[in-house]
């Protein structure tokens, strides 16, 4: 498996970079979002919590977005 994506990669090189610019951008709004310094709680269970948080946050704001919030509602209620 590794070695099937390594010749992936060789084959098409700018696919990483790509990758890379696609997943900092949600890392850099939840960064901004969180004061962008440290967490605010101790221990890795609380930690985690807050992050899965944030990423719930993103990702409801996100879908708001696309969708707007009543069909996000109305989805929901589905």
């Amino acid at each position: 498996m590794l070695d099937a994506m390594q010749t992936r990669l060789d084959q098409a090189p700018d696919s990483m970079r790509i990758r890379r610019q696609t997943v900092e951008h949600p890392f850099g709004t939840l960064k901004a979002w969180m004061g962008a310094t440290h967490f605010l709680t101790k221990t890795l269970d609380r930690v985690s919590t807050e992050m899965s948080l944030h990423v719930l946050a993103y990702n409801l704001k996100r879908v708001m977005n696309m969708l707007g919030t009543t069909a996000l509602m109305e989805a929901m209620v589905a």
